[in-house]
């Protein structure tokens, strides 16, 4: 029965892209998954400043990719890069999260499907809620990690801010315009500091301006719990350089609490601790005549976030 259904809204779909039936600018295709090429190389287009400190140039879970991605073998893909003209690719990101929480990644994988293959037209407004929202149980989504405070809850949708951070990261490589994008409180795990950006129904949003002269196509995808996304078009995007500078940091806050279930003298780590942190954050990008251009992203301020230990204590 699955088979049937999904054989029939995928010749639904064909239909629509070579009759011109859709009349909406954003299209949906999921059950498009197929597995990622594991021999991916990567090159980094993050770079760092030297005072008075620095993050490095390489961060191990959120960096730039190039190479094949496993959505371009798919047939729909090359039709709709085909109708829209979206064929080059001009930015792709990836974020890996190095110890998901309980459903933190069927939310990513969930909020991806919704993604992939959004068209969006000249002059446009893309609105991550809008696509992706709003983040409860009828869309699908599941309790996940959430950021209030300096600490860690637990709310339904829990772990879509990956999808905002990673599609953050792909348009501001791809050189096209932020309307609204805010921070974390605290520093996330799976991009440098000042390449985060978080949502919430209602509140915070991750916006973005298609100010190209021709569609953008986004495309997104995961594979255990790597996030890819990539960006298409009608031409390559300049060079952008992404800068960041740590202005100052906090160290953060160790509590132990009581769990009767280990056994004397053991502990458990609950939550990682993370230091706080003052970042600016400013782009070089490289102008068709070949000089660069600054363009500055202003500071952002992370709260240090409190690292819980569990241990048994004596009656």
């Amino acid at each position: 029965m699955r088979d049937s259904l999904r054989k029939f809204l995928l010749g639904l779909l064909l239909f629509a892209l070579m009759t011109g039936g859709f009349a909406a600018t954003t299209l949906y295709y999921r059950n498009h998954r197929t597995p990622i090429n594991p021999h991916y190389t990567h090159m980094g287009h993050t770079s760092s400043a030297v005072e008075p400190d620095s993050t490095a140039g390489y961060h191990r879970y959120g960096r730039p990719c190039i190479g094949p991605m496993s959505w371009e073998r798919n047939r729909l893909f090359h039709e709709i890069c085909a109708k829209y003209h979206t064929s080059i690719r001009m930015s792709a990101f990836q974020t890996t999260l190095p110890d998901p929480l309980p459903g933190e990644e069927y939310n990513v994988a969930l909020a991806a499907d919704m993604l992939a293959g959004t068209i969006v037209p000249p002059g446009r407004v893309f609105s991550t809620n809008k696509i992706i929202g709003p983040y409860n149980s009828k869309q699908g989504f599941k309790e996940g990690p959430t950021y209030m405070g300096n600490q860690l809850i637990t709310t339904t949708g829990g772990g879509v801010c990956k999808i905002a951070s990673t599609l953050y990261n792909v348009v501001t490589l791809a050189n096209l315009k932020i309307i609204e994008r805010r921070p974390h409180g605290m520093l996330v795990p799976y991009v440098p500091p000042g390449q985060d950006a978080t949502v919430s129904e209602g509140n915070k949003d991750f916006k973005f301006k298609n100010n190209s002269k021709h569609s953008v196509l986004i495309w997104a995808d995961t594979r255990d719990n790597t996030l890819y996304m990539a960006i298409y078009g009608d031409a390559k995007p300049p060079k952008v350089i992404w800068h960041h500078q740590i202005l100052q940091r906090q160290n953060f806050n160790t509590i132990y609490r009581n769990n009767r279930t280990l056994k004397p003298g053991e502990t458990k780590v609950v939550i990682e601790g993370a230091e706080g942190m003052t970042v600016k954050n400013w782009l070089m990008i490289e102008a068709a005549d070949g000089t660069w251009i600054k363009k500055e992203l202003g500071v952002d301020y992370y709260r240090p976030m409190t690292k819980v230990i569990e241990r048994r204590t004596p009656n």
